[in-house]
Parts: C-alpha cells; sequence; structure tokens
C-alpha cells in the first residue's frame, strides 16, 4: 500500500481502530476519523509512534459536509487520490441481542439508520469523485443483515441497509465495493465472545489489497472466504 491513500471511518475504538493500524501499518497515509476528537488522538498518537503516516478530522458521518470535508482533506494529505475507503463507522443503541423491534424506540431506529447505512452512503458517495483507477471500498458488516436473529432491532435493519448501499454502489461505479462479515467480534457494541479485532482488521486489510476484485464487488466475503483464500 506504500504511497496510497486510505480513508477509514469510525477509528476511535474498536474494529476500526486496528484497521487504521493495519492499513497504515502496510505503508499507506492513512486519514481516520470519528466523532469522539479525544479517542481519534490517542490512536493517532500510536500510529505516529509505531512510525507509520496519518491524518485525523472529527467527522459525524451523518453529516454530509462533515464526509465532504474529510474527503477532500484526505487528497490534500494524501496523493490526490483516494485508493481505499472503509466506511466502518457504526452504532449500536442497547445490549447486543436484547433490542428486539417491538421494544425499540423511534429515536434508535433512525439514528441507527442514520449512521449504520446513510452513514455508508454519503462515505462513499462523497469519495467517488477523489477514487483513484484502481481503488478499493469496503464496508464491515454482519450476519444479522441477512439471517433472521432475535434481538437485534433496528442495528439488524440498518446493516442489510448498508450492505444494500454497497451493492448499489458496486453496480453504479467502475471499482470494487463490497461488504466484509467477519463474524462476532469482541468490542464494544456487539459484547465479549467474538473474535480479536486484530484479526479481523488483517480480514480488511486482505479484502483490500489481495482479495479477488470480483469476489468483492458487490458481495458479502465472509471468514470462511478470507481463511479458505489464505491458506
Amino acid at each position: 500500500m506504500d504511497g496510497a491513500t486510505a480513508v477509514v471511518t469510525g477509528a476511535s475504538k474498536g474494529i476500526g481502530e486496528q484497521i487504521a493500524h493495519a492499513v497504515a501499518g502496510a505503508g499507506a497515509h492513512t486519514v481516520i476519523c470519528a466523532r469522539d476528537a479525544e479517542a481519534l488522538e490517542r490512536v493517532e498518537a500510536d500510529i505516529r509512534d509505531a512510525g507509520d503516516s496519518v491524518t485525523t478530522i472529527r467527522t459525524d458521518v451523518r453529516d454530509e459536509y462533515d464526509v465532504e470535508r474529510l474527503v477532500e482533506t484526505a487528497t490534500r494529505e494524501g496523493n490526490g487520490a483516494i485508493q481505499y475507503v472503509v466506511a466502518n463507522a457504526g452504532v449500536y443503541h442497547g445490549i447486543a441481542g436484547e433490542t428486539p423491534l417491538t421494544e425499540e424506540s423511534y429515536a434508535a431506529f433512525d439514528d441507527h439508520l442514520r449512521t449504520n447505512a446513510r452513514g455508508v452512503f454519503s462515505t462513499i458517495r462523497e469519495a467517488v469523485p477523489h477514487l483513484g483507477p484502481d481503488a478499493r471500498i469496503v464496508v464491515p458488516t454482519g450476519v444479522v443483515a441477512r439471517e433472521r436473529m432475535p434481538g437485534y432491532g433496528s442495528y439488524a435493519v440498518s446493516k442489510a441497509a448498508a450492505e444494500a448501499v454497497a451493492r448499489g454502489f458496486a453496480a453504479d461505479l467502475d471499482v470494487p465495493v463490497g461488504a466484509v462479515d467477519p463474524g462476532q467480534v469482541a468490542t464494544d457494541l456487539s459484547g465479549d465472545g467474538g473474535r480479536d479485532p486484530e484479526s479481523v482488521a488483517e480480514m480488511v486489510l486482505w479484502a483490500l489489497r489481495d482479495a479477488d476484485p470480483s469476489a468483492l464487488d458487490g458481495g458479502v466475503i465472509d471468514w470462511g472466504d478470507y481463511r479458505s483464500a489464505t491458506r
């Protein structure tokens, strides 16, 4: 990834933080964002301490003007074109598996859709004019987007919508756009008992750099696909 420019949203903690480390460690100038400026500065310091290149900018992906500023910053700080985009920013209002739609508040429903689906749309939409010819775009997702699982409410709805956004852009763009499903991950958002975020970051790095573009484009690559391809 030497000389490339990458954008990672939701990079202040969890999977996003580890993806930022992995992409920067692979040589890309990595532009990271989140709503929590203090946490973002901590991630920036860690990446710089590792000797890697990073720019931070506080961004709320629910605000397209914030996202526009993010991608314009990336083109200025990088090589003039964005090569990699990871639309990772997401929220979960409640405890994973304990938020059935029958009890979901309208506020939670609206913010899940605004952040997890519209945020993916704004990230990709604003990046489009700045993409390099060999760019790749990855959207982290989960099995709740596709399978009937009780208790995930509008979070599951929002992830299904995010996958649909990725498929739509895949149909309309000349660069690969796809979703990556690592399974359950041990984060504050999804709870304990899942995979280490560092191993998930390696999966995302592989999807950005090495995965068959025809498999990524418009599709969902899961953990099994990743393990089979990297044995």
